[in-house]
């Protein structure tokens, strides 16, 4: 991952209105809180809470703390306007975020805040009633899922006889593994139990196996089985380059493991690194990639449609369809265009979509840059210009998910100015985080494929182009990657995070080895301050 020069650019940030004054009130710390999450809750900033009581890091919080809440009592859920015909009331749960009740229940984010005249779709609490417009009876609340939430109840017949066997649904399970567990297709599965969405199924549903008569299903395997793929819970996970500590990932509540993939015309797919990964008990995203002069003028691309469905066929958990296809490393000169690769995006989704509909696909994430001034179109096109063509070229038709990259951060992600640069968005984690949902007007939620902090230390001073961090401590870096993970598990935006890297060693004109939560000398001081957010597994 190479840096580009960045134009210096300075925008204008938005800040949250601030509450009406009222008297102070003391909240005590439960079990499960975060700062983030008071704060969300009462309608404050972090950075208040913090003011009003001393604390020295908005990490380090305990149950049964009191804190002063400095904008008075806890939120007073607003009475909702009379359900209208067809619609339903929904008291909001603990862990729910509105983009995961929208899922559950149908309907689009936009159409339960306009129907609550809510101001801000991230500010939700535990207790709230909100109208879910247009839904029928609401389902049983549950904890946050850990895997796919059936839309609707359970079926209370038994499943219709056929020749062949039963199989209930274990914690993990997507359609396509059990299809392939028992040597059928996903197609017959749902043909013989009335299915109309294979991404929708629950623990200990009870599936008839078509033709599978004496059939013996392969157990799984005695490793922690992650979330389907088809969750819309938040996860976490990490880029490697060996995967040769797959224990301290989960020790962090890593669920995912990214890995690059080249493809080249006429390449053949195989499922070395899919099995490797299941083996060990997490989820694959495959970042596929490949040469520049391979699509040149929009050749290949069904090459590489084909190619990427049969790694989803082999049962690739997600797949990342090209990488930083904004400037010339990895497009063609004086070709980049959004609504080309917009056309290569349709092309893989379609191909992947029918091999295996479990797959998340997510879009190529841009480099963050701001270089166009400086080098022009041929070359790079900044991200944002990049994100608001392939908006405006219909990608969010083509994906699950908007994928993202965040590099270059050195301040914590809680800050929205003081970089001692400039206060260009790509510097800050809330810009790139606001500019990316906008693009696509929160029609899907954010993949971070690549989120990671360089800290030289432990190597060595860093190379010229890459010296913006040469302050960065190893502490700040894991302080930093905890704090982004808090951020993005309750945002209500981000689907996914991984984080850049886990195991690189490489340092030098590209110094990937500082952006390793995997220090020299085998310490993995991030490990601990993701596991503060994610609980471990």
């Amino acid at each position: 991952m190479r840096k580009l020069l960045i134009v210096l650019v300075i925008v204008g940030l938005l800040l949250p209105a601030a509450a009406p004054a009222q008297a102070d009130t003391i909240y005590v710390v439960q079990r499960g809180d975060t700062l983030f999450s008071i704060a969300t809750r009462f309608g404050v900033t972090v950075q208040a809470i913090v003011a009003a009581n001393g604390l020295a890091n908005p990490n380090l919080i305990f149950v049964g703390q009191q804190l002063t809440i400095p904008t008075g009592g806890g939120p007073a859920p607003t009475a909702p306007p009379p359900t209208s015909a067809g619609g339903t009331t929904y008291v909001v749960q603990r862990g729910d975020t509105l983009f995961g009740i929208a899922v559950r229940f149908g309907v689009t984010v936009q159409a339960i805040v306009a129907a609550n005249s809510l101001a801000n779709a991230n500010l939700i609490y535990a207790g709230q009633r909100l109208i879910i417009p247009g839904a029928g009876a609401a389902p049983a609340p549950t904890a946050p899922p850990t895997t796919a939430p059936p839309t609707s109840a359970p079926p209370t017949s038994a499943p219709p006889p056929s020749s062949g066997t039963s199989y209930t649904v274990l914690r993990g399970d997507t359609l396509s593994a059990i299809a392939r567990r028992f040597g059928v297709t996903v197609q017959a599965i749902m043909t013989a139990n009335g299915l109309t969405n294979p991404n929708l199924i629950y623990v200990g549903q009870v599936l008839t196996i078509p033709s599978a008569s004496g059939a013996t299903p392969t157990p799984p395997p005695a490793t922690t089985t992650p979330p389907p793929s088809g969750s819309t819970a938040w996860e976490l996970g990490g880029q490697v380059t060996t995967f040769g500590a797959p224990d301290r990932m989960k020790y962090a509540g890593m669920y995912w493991v990214k890995r690059q993939l080249a493809w080249t015309p006429g390449a053949t797919a195989n499922d070395t690194l899919i099995v490797d990964a299941h083996n060990k008990g997490f989820k694959i995203l495959l970042s596929v990639l490949g040469k520049p002069s391979d699509i040149a003028n929009g050749a290949n691309y069904d090459d590489l449609a084909a190619f990427t469905g049969e790694l989803a066929r082999l049962g690739a958990d997600g797949i990342e369809v090209w990488n930083e296809m904004n400037i010339d490393r990895e497009w063609p000169a004086g070709q980049i265009n959004p609504a080309s690769y917009t056309d290569m995006l349709r092309r893989a989704y379609q191909q992947i979509k029918a091999k295996n509909p479990n797959t998340l696909v997510i879009s190529g994430a841009p480099a963050p840059t701001g270089a166009e001034g400086a080098f022009g179109l041929d070359h790079v096109w900044n991200d944002d210009r990049y994100i608001a063509g392939m908006a405006a070229a219909g990608a969010v038709n083509y994906i699950d998910c908007v994928g993202v990259h965040y590099n270059e951060g050195i301040v914590s992600p809680t800050q929205s100015t003081g970089d001692p640069r400039d206060n260009y968005y790509t510097r800050y984690y809330s810009g790139m985080i606001n500019k990316y949902w906008s693009a696509f007007g929160g029609a899907r939620p954010l993949c971070l494929t690549e989120i990671g902090y360089l800290s030289p230390e432990g190597y060595g001073p860093l190379p010229s182009t890459f010296a913006w961090a040469a302050n960065t401590s190893a502490a700040e870096h894991a302080q930093w990657l905890g704090e982004a993970a808090n951020l993005s598990k309750h945002s209500g935006r981000v689907r996914l995070m991984i984080v850049f890297n886990v195991d690189f060693t490489v340092y030098g004109a590209d110094p990937q080895g500082g952006y390793a939560i995997l220090r020299p000398g085998g310490t993995c001081p991030a490990c601990d301050t993701l596991r503060a957010v994610t609980g471990g597994r």
